[in-house]
């Protein structure tokens, strides 16, 4: 029997895959069904919308992460950092890809991964927030 954590956690894995593929232009399937499915899984996720979770200082959201299971963590911070990457480069939002360079940078620090697209994108954001 799936428990509530993984089946979260498979929500998150999903979550991020999706984001992944929209980040490298490779949709499987249209943008419009992106986004049906990109706010059910918040709301399955955080119990809140994109909209909840953006306004709130990075350190509010890593405290959020922080309460769930220290292994989970580079999960959660691999999504945001898709999440706040894929948003901010689309909306042209400065505030989001500090985010994601925040989550991304925790990320690395948690997975103990050597992550070259991730990297990459820390140092495209970087240049862009310059």
């Amino acid at each position: 029997m799936i428990t509530d954590k993984e089946f979260t956690l498979r929500l998150i894995r999903q979550l991020s895959q999706a984001l992944e593929k929209l980040i490298l232009d490779k949709p499987e399937e249209s943008l419009m069904q992106k986004e049906l499915d990109f706010e059910s899984l918040m709301k399955d996720i955080f119990k809140m919308d994109f909209t909840e979770i953006s306004s709130k200082p990075k350190e509010e959201i890593i405290g959020i992460v922080n309460e769930r299971q220290e292994r989970d963590h580079k999960d959660y911070y691999e999504m945001l950092g898709n999440l706040f990457y894929f948003k901010g480069r689309g909306e042209h939002n400065n505030d989001f890809l500090d985010k994601a360079k925040t989550f991304y940078e925790r990320y690395l620090q948690t997975s103990g991964i050597f992550a070259l697209p991730v990297i990459n994108r820390i140092n495209e954001i970087k240049k862009a927030l310059e």
